[in-house]
């Protein structure tokens, strides 16, 4: 009886815990307009499409008939580009967004969050874009969303770059912990209203090679889009829906000059994947950056801009 007694204090006192934590890091949903002061403001504009509200920022020369498309990886928001658009939108169209279930855009209407899904929602962006040929760039997540829109549309990107781009089967070093807890199906209704600040930083800091680049200012971005009403259901749907590397049988048939940019320190998609890349998309360049991690455009814009803009001229 007395370890019965013993066990059940026991058990009393974790369910206490957990409950004094869930009570700290509650955290509900917020509305779109309650975040778009801080993250929404001009340049940012929004165009129906699909349902949606698309968040999306177009900046440099209107004339620019072959304008840059970036797009952002998992979790994160058109903000991850913002050391590059800085850099580029001088001289050359930028178009950047939040793509559907993430940024301010926030959840697809049909909870579809397959790439064949976003390769439709692409070509009708661009459609509404006024946009024919573009460059097309991508992240992680946006990485596989370039290569297959370069495959299912390849009278419209003229050039395709690839950073730290995911479409083979995962095979990841070290994974967010985030992502992780995304990805268990039974905590997906804590976690609709319960997000931890320090797990969102634990998940960015993992994804940096240099952790200390990550600043409460970067944090609170990550963090608070991802209340965003609607993203963290996205987040888990997007999970069961799309494991990763289910269309990499499409990726030799690209064509288009591609480069292929990686963070030699990325611990998610490792390097090997680039190499990967490389071997299968004829004639494209691989460039791998030292000190560097899974979003090397954000930890270090300038040195990755300038291997885009290397590509770009080398006609």
């Amino acid at each position: 009886m007395k370890v019965v007694k013993i066990l059940c204090a026991v058990a009393a006192g974790l369910v206490a815990l957990l409950l004094v934590g869930a009570c700290l890091s509650w955290a509900p949903d917020r509305t779109v307009e309650s975040l778009t002061a801080r993250w929404g403001s001009p340049p940012s504009r929004f165009v129906e499409l699909e349902g949606m509200r698309v968040h999306l920022r177009d900046e440099g020369p209107a004339n620019d008939l072959e304008p840059i498309v970036l797009l952002h990886g998992t979790s994160a928001s058109l903000h991850t580009w913002d050391g590059w658009v800085a850099a580029l939108r001088s001289h050359r169209r930028v178009i950047r967004l939040d793509l559907p279930g993430f940024g301010l855009t926030g959840p697809a209407p049909d909870h579809d969050y397959s790439l064949t899904r976003y390769v439709r929602f692409i070509a009708e962006f661009l459609d509404a874009m006024g946009v024919r040929r573009c460059v097309l760039v991508g992240n992680s997540l946006g990485g596989a969303v370039a290569w297959e829109t370069a495959v299912a549309l390849p009278d419209r990107v003229t050039r395709l770059v690839l950073v730290d781009a995911a479409g083979y089967p995962m095979q990841a070093n070290s994974v967010p912990i985030g992502f992780t807890l995304a990805r268990i199906p039974l905590l997906a209704p804590l976690l609709r209203n319960v997000l931890p600040r320090a797990i969102v930083e634990a998940s960015v800091r993992n994804v940096y090679s240099d952790p200390d680049k990550v600043t409460p200012e970067l944090v609170d971005r990550y963090y608070e889009l991802a209340l965003r009403a609607g993203n963290r259901q996205a987040l888990v749907e997007r999970f069961s829906q799309a494991p990763g590397g289910e269309d990499a049988a499409l990726i030799p048939q690209v064509r288009q000059p591609t480069l292929i940019l990686w963070g030699r320190d990325d611990r998610l998609i490792p390097v090997a994947f680039g190499r990967r890349f490389a071997s299968e998309i004829v004639g494209s360049k691989l460039v791998v950056l030292d000190g560097l991690g899974h979003v090397p455009q954000e930890e270090d814009p300038k040195r990755t801009v300038a291997a885009l803009e290397d590509f770009i001229a080398a006609r």
